[in-house]
């Protein structure tokens, strides 16, 4: 029962978050959705990869995510792409508030995931990468993979 308490399942990751930004610090949010949408998202039917979040009107809210309409959904289906508020505390709100505005920093969520039984969000506040810097993380991961591969060669 402990084990899975603490278990989640991953239902959509944004792998070109790493790569497109530095991803600083992150924060753990509910979704507001409909019935359809916990439907087609517990089916892993959500992409993540144009997202943001937004703090619009003292709320936090996740924009362009895209959850597929629901298979067995009828006329009460969702549209596919809509602003979806997101469940925070309001000291994290602020932070992130005066984070976007002050410091120029983006809220790009990295990944939705079910945990115990609630579907959640994590965001990261993130700055935007140079092409540079994209370029040298490139080269660090192949060193990292040659340096591996040199290793499991002569083990």
């Amino acid at each position: 029962m402990a084990e899975r308490d603490t278990a989640f399942k991953i239902l959509s990751d944004n792998r070109q978050a790493s790569h497109n930004y530095f991803l600083m610090e992150r924060f753990e949010a509910g979704l507001v959705l409909t019935g359809t949408e916990v439907k087609a998202a517990k089916d892993s039917k959500i992409q993540l990869k144009d997202a943001y979040g937004a703090v619009i009107g003292n709320e936090a809210w996740l924009v362009n995510a895209h959850i597929s309409a629901y298979s067995h959904g009828n006329r009460e289906n969702h549209p596919p792409v809509r602003n979806r508020k997101l469940l925070l505390h309001r000291r994290e709100i602020d932070k992130l508030l005066s984070s976007t505005r002050e410091k120029g920093l983006s809220l790009i969520p990295t990944k939705i995931y079910l945990k115990k039984g609630r579907i959640k969000c994590e965001l990261a506040l993130a700055k935007g990468k140079k092409l540079h810097d994209k370029r040298e993380a490139e080269r660090k991961r192949t060193a990292e993979d040659e340096a591996r591969t040199e290793m499991r060669r002569r083990a």
